[in-house]
């Protein structure tokens, strides 16, 4: 079936795309980086997916999702080999850019796969199935490289990456012609101005944005902060897959849960869930306590990306579901530019503490956003 295909290209992408996060973010520390330069270097991977996520949906619906991925998985490769080759924190930065740039074509196909293969009764099954695949890429992909930096060094892991990336490439030459292909009609509207005279598409993205916020804040200070009490690179890594672990056993049942409860309610209180642990991180000095804390943090805020991508795409009109998600993207992105920078900023001024605690206000707000979101649509129903 093409799904499991999806499945397969997600797996092996996002693995390489989650470690590659881990091991630049530790590459730039090892080169002497400051919290700073951490959040530029946040900043970095988002800007492209920033201005292109919106082009690169209208795309997909327009030409499919074949060759936008193989030039998503190319550009992750040639990434890796920039910091291989050149070990310098510039080096480093432009790997994180064309990272970036692969996940902007990569995001947005693999998401809009999901749901065109997928029917409105099976639909929150494929997403749940696909964020479980998410789960175990960054479960593996932060475990494999946090040994892979202590066992062989900065340089030998971008190689590995490089390697890593070029699956998807292989699995799509031989596999990629089965998949959907798109309308070959260039929409003259756009369907994202038309959304966001909703207020609900709002609050959706607003939702999105933060829970994208929260899950990049985790991935970048927590290895800032394991690295800040002389954690090695392999016990960051298992803190960093702790998360992903803890996401697998949530999404497992998320259809279990959107069954019984709204996928607003659902979100409020995997936000709230998420801000405790954040307000938890300064207090813990250990591995085994940060693990426990991460797993935590997943049991709440795993569910949001499957969450919101669902909605997102049940929201979108016919024939532009993957401009819909590029929207999506588009403000989970601008997020991530804006918000690394300033808590990079927070931190260097009163320390890594204050990140994480500014962080709990930000996911405490979202479940307020979700509460009304939850409220408004019990009021449309009733």
């Amino acid at each position: 079936m093409l799904i499991y295909l999806t499945f397969a290209l997600a797996l092996f992408s996002f693995t390489s795309m989650r470690a590659g996060r881990v091991l630049l973010a530790l590459y730039a520390l090892n080169l002497g980086a400051q919290p700073v330069a951490i959040g530029a270097l946040a900043a970095t991977f988002s800007i492209l997916p920033m201005m292109l996520s919106l082009q690169a949906g209208k795309l997909s619906d327009r030409f499919g999702a074949r060759w936008l991925m193989t030039l998503g998985a190319l550009g992750s490769a040639l990434g890796m080999l920039i910091p291989a080759a050149w070990p310098t924190i510039a080096a480093v930065f432009v790997a994180a850019a064309l990272s970036g740039l692969s996940t902007t074509f990569y995001n947005v196909s693999l998401q809009n796969l999901v749901g065109l293969l997928s029917k409105p009764d099976s639909r929150a099954k494929y997403f749940s199935n696909y964020s479980l695949v998410l789960a175990v890429s960054s479960f593996l992909g932060p475990l494999f490289i946090g040994f892979a930096i202590d066992h062989f060094g900065f340089s030998a892991s971008c190689l590995t990456l490089t390697g890593l990336s070029l699956v998807p490439v292989f699995l799509l030459m031989a596999r990629g012609g089965a998949l959907p292909g798109g309308t070959g009609v260039r929409k003259q509207k756009s369907a994202a101005k038309t959304g966001l005279r909703d207020r609900s598409m709002w609050r959706l993205l607003a939702t999105s944005g933060l829970v994208q916020s929260g899950l990049d804040m985790f991935q970048f200070y927590m290895p800032v902060y394991g690295h800040s009490i002389e954690l090695s690179a392999a016990a960051i890594g298992i803190i960093v897959a702790m998360y992903s672990a803890a996401a697998f056993v949530v999404r497992s049942v998320m259809p279990y849960l959107l069954r019984r409860y709204s996928e607003e309610t659902v979100l409020a209180y995997a936000f709230y869930l998420g801000a405790a642990s954040f307000v938890l991180v300064p207090f813990c000095k250990s591995a085994e306590l940060l693990s426990v804390i991460a797993f935590t943090f997943g049991l709440g805020m795993g569910v949001g990306q499957p969450i919101t991508m669902m909605m997102t795409f049940s929201s979108s009109a016919e024939g532009r579901s993957g401009e819909a998600l590029g929207l999506r993207l588009t403000v989970n992105h601008l997020t991530r530019v804006v918000g690394p920078v300033m808590f990079g900023w927070l931190g260097s001024a009163f320390g890594l503490p204050s990140i994480f605690w500014a962080n709990a206000l930000l996911l405490a707000s979202g479940g307020v956003v979700s509460r009304r979101g939850a409220k408004a649509r019990s009021e449309d129903n009733g």
